[in-house]
């Protein structure tokens, strides 16, 4: 396993959404030996070396949460490294079909990059998609770092319905019933659908890679 590059010390950030799980992604990311803010204070994200965003529960909720913290334009401007994690990954593209209690319209999302979130096709599996289940990454793209150690094919946790179809800034897929983004990528916008804080050694080795990018 890769270890994280401690020579030159980091200020790294998770956002306080108000709608995650801040403390799994926080504590696995402490047993690296990387040190954390949560923060919701716009100078505190823009000034990071690398910024987390976490998410659960529903995009409208989060993106109100995220609006109510006037969260959306320091979030839209960052130029360092973002990971998004599971909703923090949806959050990232332009729309979410997850705009109603239903699950039935589009909400606006925070367009950090292209893309749609969609409702997942249960063609014979059981929803929501939860538990293990084995992740292809694109050997070839060239933000490849993210995947680097980590072979084809191996096991990332999952916990989600909705998903982010493949499309030209899938950087890793996942197949439940239909093939979907299990990671996208534009410029210095990351995304995970998967939970690498609850992932072992492999999600281990993927924070380490975004936190040495």
């Amino acid at each position: 396993m890769s270890v994280v590059n401690t020579s030159q010390r980091q200020k790294i950030v998770i956002v306080n959404t108000g709608c995650a799980n801040i403390s799994s992604v926080r504590f696995a990311l402490e047993r690296l030996g990387v040190e954390v803010d949560v923060s919701d204070d716009v100078k505190v994200i823009k000034s990071a070396d690398k910024v987390f965003l976490p998410g659960v529960g529903t995009a409208t909720a989060a993106m109100a949460s995220i609006k109510q913290k006037a969260l959306v334009d320091a979030l839209q401007t960052l130029t360092q490294p973002v990971l998004g994690v599971c909703l923090g990954m949806q959050l990232m593209v332009e729309t979410s079909a997850e705009g109603g209690f239903q699950g039935t319209g589009n909400i606006e999302c925070l367009n950090l990059m292209p893309g749609h979130v969609a409702r997942m096709e249960s063609k014979g599996v059981r929803l929501p998609h939860m538990g293990w289940n084995t992740v292809s990454h694109n050997s070839e793209h060239k933000e490849e770092s993210l995947f680097k150690g980590i072979p084809q094919d191996t096991y990332f946790y999952f916990v989600h319905s909705f998903a982010v179809p493949e499309y030209e800034h899938t950087l890793a897929s996942c197949t439940y019933g239909n093939t979907f983004s299990a990671a996208i990528n534009k410029n210095n916008f990351y995304g995970v659908q998967f939970h690498p804080e609850r992932s072992g050694e492999a999600g281990a080795q993927l924070l380490t890679n975004f936190v040495n990018l």
